[in-house]
């Protein structure tokens, strides 16, 4: 999970290189959060991650979700990442999460461990 938020966290510029190094679409830094996300509903979440820190990753999945579908195609382009509300409320919930668990924000991008 510290991995798909550095992704989320990081300015757009950086998310930008993680995309075009990794060759991956936009969505892509969505879809390593839902990966990790996902897996976490299988198992005891309370076990690892307090109240406030388990309702900013739902909050987190929740933003993504409403960004998602092909009417809002346009929040998923290049120059949205650095123009668009709701992904600057993703990264700050991101860098928030991050800096309560590992105390900052800004941790390097990590390689990508599902190729799509």
């Amino acid at each position: 999970m510290i991995q798909a938020l550095a992704v989320l966290s990081a300015e757009s510029a950086d998310q930008l290189s993680w995309i075009d190094e990794h060759k991956v679409a936009t969505d892509e830094l969505a879809l390593e959060f839902d990966d990790v996300f996902r897996m976490m509903t299988d198992v005891q979440q309370e076990d690892f991650l307090d109240a406030e820190a388990l309702g900013k990753l739902q909050l987190i999945d929740a933003m993504l979700e409403e960004m998602s579908g092909g009417e809002h195609a346009d929040r998923w382009s290049r120059e949205a990442l650095a123009t668009d509300a709701g992904w600057r409320q993703v990264r700050t919930l991101a860098r928030d999460l991050l800096v309560r668990l590992q105390g900052a924000w800004r941790l390097p991008l990590p390689e990508i461990h599902v190729v799509r």
